[in-house]
């Protein structure tokens, strides 16, 4: 009954969050701001330019432009994943299992398509995946639904057919605004926090998504109109 799996990058099929950080600390070091780890979590999930932006909104500088810093952040850090980026536990079997199904997959990101085109090719999964779709390209990133509507546009399918893997709460939203099925897949250190609550299922690991959790997602598809 599903017809579609759309998944998140950043976070959730490449292991991209440290190169984020390590590259934001570097850049905002630049204006003046002093970050480490903690602070970075905080915009977690959110596109580039609403992290330049909320740190400049508590810290402003003004020595350079907004999109002058938002720019190197994703130049950097399109570096660092080209070079360094490993997939993460459980993409190659997750793929696989839908791919064995017969159910066609995408990316929906908030990264722009370069960085989106260059994670594909590090991990070497291009053949997996009938499209890949950046939400740069919509008239609202995320938590709004476009990226995901848009997906499901694409796609050919309506989007409560779809399932969608985040492993953010912002991205969760989108996911979810958009009317889709959704699996959370969060770090460690937020895997309590009641934001993914919404989620039709929450793992802590792609490793644990297998026939038996497709199945739990299907008979929730199957009784929800019932439930509208």
């Amino acid at each position: 009954m599903i017809q579609a799996a759309i998944f998140d990058m950043d976070g959730l099929l490449v292991d991209s969050e440290p190169h984020w950080r390590d590259v934001e600390i570097e850049v905002f070091r630049t204006v003046g701001l002093e970050m480490d780890d903690e602070m970075c979590k905080r915009t977690t999930g959110l596109p580039t330019d609403a992290v330049v932006r909320y740190w400049y909104e508590k810290h402003p500088w003004t020595n350079r432009s907004l999109e002058e810093v938002g720019a190197e952040i994703i130049q950097n850090v399109y570096g660092q994943i080209e070079q360094y980026a490993q997939a993460m536990p459980g993409v190659p079997d997750i793929l696989d299992l839908f791919q064995q199904h017969g159910i066609p997959m995408a990316i929906a990101s908030a990264s722009p398509m370069h960085l989106i085109e260059a994670v594909i090719d590090r991990l070497n999964i291009r053949s997996y995946f009938t499209l890949w779709h950046s939400a740069t390209l919509e008239k609202r990133n995320k938590p709004h639904p476009d990226v995901y509507l848009g997906t499901a546009r694409k796609l050919g399918v309506e989007p409560r057919f779809c399932v969608a893997f985040e492993d953010s709460g912002n991205g969760l939203k989108s996911a979810h605004a958009a009317g889709m099925m959704t699996v959370a897949v969060p770090a460690d250190y937020e895997f309590d926090e009641p934001k993914f609550d919404i989620a039709t299922l929450k793992i802590p690991s792609l490793r644990e998504f297998n026939v038996s959790q497709l199945k739990k997602i299907e008979n929730q598809l199957s009784i929800a109109p019932a439930t509208r």
